[in-house]
């Protein structure tokens, strides 16, 4: 039978619908636009995120009215109606390695499928992606948080912190560096606590492993909490140059005060010092962020404040979210909430900041060699990415794609940097 996947939602999302793919493959299914069985992979992380889901539920329904609908992830989990939604088969964030085996019984029997189990109690589920794409791979080695920022569902739609065993993340590692894959992506919900529920085991002693795997070119960590990166963190990172020269890390706002109604674990002075600590090591590091603009309290001086934070710090870009209620947080009790229209407007500004911002990181690299993985091969040139994140559109011929190419930046084209 032909299936399709649609995946909502963050990285983790997009690892573990890889992950289905891979079983689906494996076990007789195949992959088709016009399908017989569809999977919706949900996100929660905002009531926009619920309704999109929700709306591609009900899209499926209506187009393929004869199709098997399976509806999973993380907003079945904390959905309290979940159980009646319009679904053949509806699964919470447990499980999802089991897919194809949930399938069949579906289709043997015809009866629904409710399978939501309490998360909270759950451990590491394995998965191990066999295949991504030849440039770059994503693996998850974390599930679950347990930082209750007051904005975010998410610690109770993944529950609590779980690691996959070290000797896991190594195994799976090698096997992509050997089908040829140049880069692994660390990621996770909550990436840097790995480890956290292991006997004498922690993300920096990870990281010295893998950094040690033959054949790895980059590593990259997909996410980590400013609090996270500690100084055994950071001389991994200052000892190895396979780790790349970016670091996404999330601000949320740059003013103390918004800061603490966020539940979030540091203040501003500890975030810039912690940036000037890393720039030591890595002078030309690009350090990226999340921004969330609009949070209930947030007055125009509050909001200038951020705009200085980020100038202060000079990110190489923001990833800019206006916000966002979610009933169920502590945030939707706050008092204060913003307008949309006062929420859009301060979204414009913090991204032409951002904008502003990136365009001075790209420059600092004109006239500079650098090494970059073509993913694309677009009329006559290849684009990609260097291991510090900056996209570069280079004339180059096809037999390019997915090999480490040195070139030098010439000029800026925003959003690319131009290299020959």
């Amino acid at each position: 039978m032909k299936f399709k996947i649609i995946t909502l939602g963050c990285k983790v999302n997009t690892y573990e619908s890889s992950v289905m793919h891979d079983i689906l493959c494996n076990n007789g299914f195949e992959e088709s636009d016009d399908a017989d069985i569809y999977i919706i992979n949900t996100c929660t992380v905002t009531n926009t995120s619920d309704n999109k889901s929700l709306k591609e539920l009900r899209r499926i329904r209506r187009e393929h009215p004869h199709a098997v609908v399976v509806v999973c992830g993380c907003m079945i989990q904390v959905r309290e109606d979940a159980k009646d939604l319009d679904a053949d088969i509806i699964l919470g964030n447990k499980d999802k390695s089991k897919i194809a085996d949930i399938i069949n019984k579906y289709l043997a029997d015809k009866n629904k499928i409710v399978a939501i189990d309490n998360i909270m109690d759950a451990s590491f589920e394995k998965m191990q992606l066999n295949n991504f794409n030849r440039t770059r791979a994503f693996i998850k080695i974390e599930d679950g948080c347990e930082n209750y920022c007051s904005y975010c569902i998410i610690p109770y739609a993944r529950g609590k912190v779980r690691s996959k065993k070290p000797e896991d993340v190594l195994k799976e590692i090698q096997l992509l560096v050997d089908e040829g894959h140049h880069e692994i992506v660390l990621t996770g919900i909550h990436t840097g606590h790995y480890g956290a529920d292991l006997d004498h085991y922690n993300f920096a002693m990870l990281l010295k492993e893998i950094v040690k795997i033959k054949g790895l070119e980059r590593l990259r960590i997909s996410s980590i909490e400013i609090t996270e990166l500690d100084d055994e963190v950071l001389d991994v990172i200052k000892n190895n140059p396979i780790i790349v020269s970016h670091l996404h890390v999330p601000l949320q706002s740059g003013s103390d005060a918004i800061l603490k109604l966020m539940n979030r674990k540091y203040d501003k002075k500890y975030f810039i010092d912690k940036i000037k600590q890393i720039r030591k090591i890595r002078p030309d590091i690009s350090i990226t962020t999340d921004i969330i603009v609009g949070f209930p309290g947030e007055t125009e001086e509050l909001f200038k404040e951020t705009l200085e934070t980020v100038d202060k710090i000079k990110f190489a870009k923001i990833h800019v979210f206006p916000f966002s209620l979610r009933k169920g947080t502590k945030a939707e009790e706050l008092p204060n909430h913003l307008s949309e229209t006062t929420k859009k407007e301060r979204v414009h500004r913090l991204m032409a900041k951002s904008k502003e911002l990136e365009i001075a990181y790209m420059e600092k690299f004109i006239n500079k060699s650098v090494t970059f993985i073509p993913e694309v091969y677009r009329d006559g040139y290849l684009i990609g990415h260097t291991g510090n994140y900056l996209l570069v559109k280079y004339p180059g011929s096809k037999d390019l794609l997915h090999q480490s190419v040195q070139a030098t930046i010439t000029k800026v084209e925003y959003p690319y940097v131009i290299a020959n």
